[in-house]
């Protein structure tokens, strides 16, 4: 899986198509990533001796499929790909081959 974690990504399909956060949590087992303030759900929070009754809004999974990595110096989506720089393998962006960090 090529997004980790602390990428920007942007989402390429659904219903949040077009929108772009940095990725909280990355799942390379089930093939998914959470994004901030993408792919919003509702939880009904039962209520405890300690706590109220509440409904929480939090992000989804997205599968890693639907999103793509944001090149923030770019403003733009792109590919990425591996190279090896001084023995050391690194990732890249497609678009304009620069390594990203």
């Amino acid at each position: 899986m090529k997004i980790k974690k602390d990428d920007t990504v942007m989402v390429i399909t659904g219903k949040d198509k077009g929108k772009h956060g940095k990725v909280l949590k990355a799942n390379p087992k089930k093939q998914t990533v959470i994004v901030e303030g993408i792919n919003m759900q509702t939880k009904h929070q039962k209520q405890t001796r300690k706590e109220r009754a509440e409904i929480k809004h939090q992000e989804g999974p997205i599968h890693v499929s639907n999103v793509m990595y944001y090149d923030t110096r770019d403003k733009l989506p792109t590919r990425i790909g591996y190279m090896f720089e001084d023995g050391v393998k690194v990732r890249y962006s497609k678009r304009t081959g620069s390594p990203i960090g």
